[in-house]
Formats: structure tokens, C-alpha cells, sequence
């Protein structure tokens, strides 16, 4: 292919993707981030370290702009916002000491300590389609498995005491598995199942697969636990189907939600999922490490006993308790009798960090200004598309060298993209992409993950990233 058919190409991309872009309804909140430069991404020092150039020399504007950056799906990018919140934050602790557990300020806009995690609740809520009781905000992604694990897993040896997950699952959600499974005295090797399917080569799993399974071992399943999509292939599960078969045959089901909530509508509480847990750095922005969240269908978080009760225990399910998961009305009377909050609140343990949580609700501000994730899946939808697209525009002799794995059709599928390379590609092409301030994805040993996050990606981002691959793959396979 010639020289001039490679612009041409890439130019009719381009010109496209501008038409996109300037249609795009969401595109103003590209602003609501921060978006590295190039020099940015290049630069060893926190500072931008400043030189005496020439304002009109171009390598000094081209250093000026913004990477493509397309990683939402590991961490999402940083709000503007988030540092105004964090600086609001610090500025009542450093005024107010201990009284901003209760006290609120006139002219700030956060809650009190007390009710920050209530008011992200709050906002997390529509996001995931609950009600804001069946939601926590809370702890991290796999402690929380664990809490869910340790209050609706409930073992018989002789009757239901298995767990099904997936084969390909992320590894803490095995470990996660694996430890409890043994913490309850039993062997994984008579006591997990996992689901492969025989006829895919990509790891894509059916739901037809996954009910197989479940039929197969039903009598004998206490609990499931899968992915809302699957972090490596990107693959949306059909979650309403999967659940409803989960409790056609009386099994518990959790679903991590890591790589959906923030991704795709979630309507949790329609569904009757029984409960799910999720991290907050990923489409949600929330920050490296930040705190997780937890859904827990009000049914199965319910009390019916008051804590003057002669036996209180009893109008509740068991679970890992603290003091955070008290009644607030009661908690600061500091009783060694623990007596939980209604609904998710009430697994909570320790006090939130509540400079996860303001972080996060910074965050999620933006998600409401976006009216919320329907129009954002919308244009996610759109963006991924036309990153498709552009991928199938690339020369024979690059398309050669990879294959998409993600499922092509989009209801089935989040805003991400699985490359599957040929064998020893993945360092070389990470290393070009790289130098094009292109910010993707690896995982080992062949696998490159695009995802573009329609809060401030745009259609032009896909288009750098198309051209960019091209350039790589052929650079390294040589």
C-alpha cells in the first residue's frame, strides 16, 4: 500500500472523527479533566521544569498537546474538580480539627465527616440502579468480596457448599475464593468450579456455557460469583439472564463489578442481583486505590429486631461487624452492643476515608452532569465503534499482525477493546505506542486493551490511536 493511500485513509478518519466530535453533546466535559500532555508523560520530575525556547518554535507546541490517553478501563483520568474538593476537605480539617465530624461550614459544598459516605451513597446510586440503601460506599473491591463472602456464604459439606467463577477470573477474585473455601475447612478441588468454554478461542464465554454449568452442579452450589465484564476480553455478561438462572435454582449470586459500574447501565435492584461489589478508580475516577463500593439487595439486608430486643441477633443475617455499620443515631453512644443499620450500611465496619470519599464524590459530580451513564453509554457505544472502524481501516500487512477478541456486537461489550498481538509483538508495540504519547493497556503476554471513555475521550482519540498501531506493529515486527 502506497504512501498516499496511507494519508488518505487516515485523513478520511480524521475528517470524520472531527464531524463526530463536533456533534458530540458530551463533548464539554473533556474540559472537567486533566488530560497529560505530552510532556507531561515524557518528564521525569512532579514539576514542568521551565526553559527559555521560542514560543513559536514547533517542537514546544507539540509538547503542549494532550496524550491520547486510552486506559480509562485501568484508571480513569483525574477531574478537575477532584483537587477544589480535596482542598475544601483539608481546608475543614485544618480549621475545624475534630468538629468536622458534625459541624457543616455555610459556604462548603461537602457533607460532614459523619455523612460523607450517606451523600456518596447517594450519588453512587443511580449509577448502579439501586436504591440508596442497597448501596455502601466502603472499604476496597476484594475486601468487600470478602465481607459479602463471609455473611451469604454459608457452606454445608454434605449438601450446597461449592463456588463457580469463571476460569479467566482476575486473580484476586480467585484468591479471594480460594481463602474462603479453605477458611471454611473444605478443598478448592471438591469445592470451586470453574467455567471455560470448549469452543472459544478467545476466552468468550456464553451465557448458554455459564448456565450449563450452573445446571450441571445447582445441587450442590452455595454461591457464584462473576464478572459484570471481563477485564481481559471486555466481554459484558448478561447479567438480568444469569441471575434470574442463579435463582431459578436457589443460589446466591455476587457479581464484581470492577469493570462495568461507570461502563455500562447497571439496574441492580430490577434485577434482583443479590449483591456486587466494585472499585472506584477505573471509569469512576476516583483516584488510585480509592474506596469501593458495595450493592446489597435490600431483601437481604433487612432488621427486624431493635437493639433493647432481649435477643436482637436475631432479626438479622450474620456478617463481619463494626462499629461504622452501627445505627447513626445511636453509634457515638459508644454501646459494646452492636445492633446494624438497615440495608448495606449496616456491613460497613470502620469509618470511611474520607479523603477517598471526597475524591470519589468529585467524580461522580461529573457524572451527573453528564445525566448520568445512559448518554454516556450512548456515545460510549459510538466511540468504540468507530475505534472498530478504524482498526479495520489499517493496512493488510499490520491487520496481519492482530485480532480483535472483544465481542463485536456492542450490546455485548463495554468501552474496551481487547487486541490480541502475535507472539512478541507486546513489548516492541507498547514501546512505539509509547513514544507517540499513546497511553493504552498491556496485558501479558500478548494482549493490548484500548478503552476510550466517552467522558473525555473523543472520536479523534480513536484515530490517533488506529494510526499510531499501524506504525508499531510494523516497526515491531521488524
Amino acid at each position: 500500500m502506497s504512501a498516499s493511500s496511507d494519508q488518505s485513509r487516515f485523513s478520511n478518519l480524521r475528517a470524520q472523527a472531527e464531524v463526530l466530535d463536533g456533534e458530540d453533546g458530551l463533548r464539554r466535559l473533556r474540559d472537567e479533566f486533566h488530560v497529560p500532555t505530552r510532556a507531561d508523560i515524557k518528564r521525569t520530575t512532579l514539576e514542568h521544569q521551565q526553559q527559555q525556547q521560542d514560543r513559536n518554535d514547533p517542537a514546544l507546541a507539540d509538547e503542549t498537546t494532550r496524550c491520547t490517553y486510552l486506559c480509562g478501563n485501568s484508571l480513569g483520568l483525574q477531574p478537575k474538580r477532584t483537587a477544589t474538593r480535596i482542598n475544601q476537605y483539608l481546608q475543614t480539617w485544618s480549621t475545624q480539627g475534630v468538629q468536622g465530624h458534625f459541624k457543616p461550614l455555610d459556604d462548603s459544598p461537602l457533607p460532614t465527616w459523619l455523612d460523607a459516605d450517606s451523600r456518596a451513597a447517594e450519588l453512587m446510586a443511580p449509577i448502579v440502579g439501586a436504591d440508596e440503601s442497597e448501596v455502601a460506599v466502603m472499604q476496597t473491591l476484594t475486601a468487600n468480596l470478602h465481607l459479602l463472602m463471609s455473611a451469604f456464604y454459608r457452606p454445608d459439606p454434605k449438601g450446597k457448599h461449592k463456588i463457580i467463577l469463571e476460569s479467566k477470573a482476575f486473580p484476586s477474585d480467585h484468591f479471594a475464593v480460594l481463602s474462603q473455601i479453605r477458611h471454611h475447612g473444605l478443598s478448592p478441588d471438591t469445592s470451586m468450579v470453574t467455567i471455560e468454554s470448549p469452543y472459544a478461542d478467545d476466552g468468550l464465554i456464553t451465557t448458554y456455557d455459564i448456565q450449563s454449568i450452573i445446571s450441571k452442579h445447582a445441587a450442590e452450589t452455595a454461591l457464584i460469583l462473576l464478572p459484570g465484564v471481563q477485564y481481559y476480553t471486555g466481554q459484558l455478561f448478561d447479567i438480568p439472564t444469569i441471575t434470574a438462572f442463579a435463582h431459578k435454582h436457589d443460589i446466591f449470586i455476587i457479581w464484581d463489578l470492577a469493570h462495568a459500574v461507570g461502563n455500562v447501565p447497571l439496574h441492580l435492584h430490577d434485577w434482583d442481583v443479590d449483591a456486587a461489589a466494585w472499585c472506584t478508580y477505573k471509569y469512576l475516577n476516583g483516584g488510585p486505590g480509592c474506596i469501593g463500593g458495595m450493592f446489597i439487595n435490600s431483601r437481604n439486608s433487612l432488621v427486624t429486631t431493635t437493639i433493647t430486643d432481649e435477643e436482637p441477633e436475631r432479626g438479622y443475617g450474620k456478617r463481619l461487624s463494626g462499629w461504622w455499620g452501627n445505627d447513626k443515631a445511636t453509634r457515638f453512644q459508644m454501646e459494646t452492643k452492636f445492633h446494624p443499620v438497615k440495608g448495606a450500611a449496616g456491613f460497613q465496619l470502620s469509618n470511611p476515608s474520607i479523603l477517598d470519599i471526597t475524591s470519589l464524590s468529585a467524580s461522580l459530580e461529573v457524572f451527573k452532569l453528564a445525566g448520568g451513564v445512559v448518554p454516556l453509554r450512548e456515545k460510549s457505544k459510538k466511540l468504540t465503534a468507530f475505534l472498530e472502524q478504524a482498526l479495520s481501516a489499517l493496512s493488510d500487512d499490520a491487520k496481519k499482525l492482530f485480532r480483535v477478541i472483544t465481542p463485536s456486537d456492542p450490546d455485548q461489550r463495554g468501552a474496551q477493546l481487547s487486541l490480541l498481538l502475535e507472539d512478541n509483538l507486546l513489548g516492541p508495540v507498547m514501546k512505539e505506542l509509547e513514544k507517540s504519547c499513546i497511553i493504552v493497556d498491556e496485558r501479558k503476554p500478548n494482549v493490548i486493551r484500548v478503552a476510550p471513555a466517552p467522558l473525555y475521550n473523543s472520536f479523534a482519540d480513536t484515530v490517533a490511536f488506529a494510526e499510531a498501531f499501524e506504525t508499531a506493529l510494523l516497526a515491531g515486527q521488524q
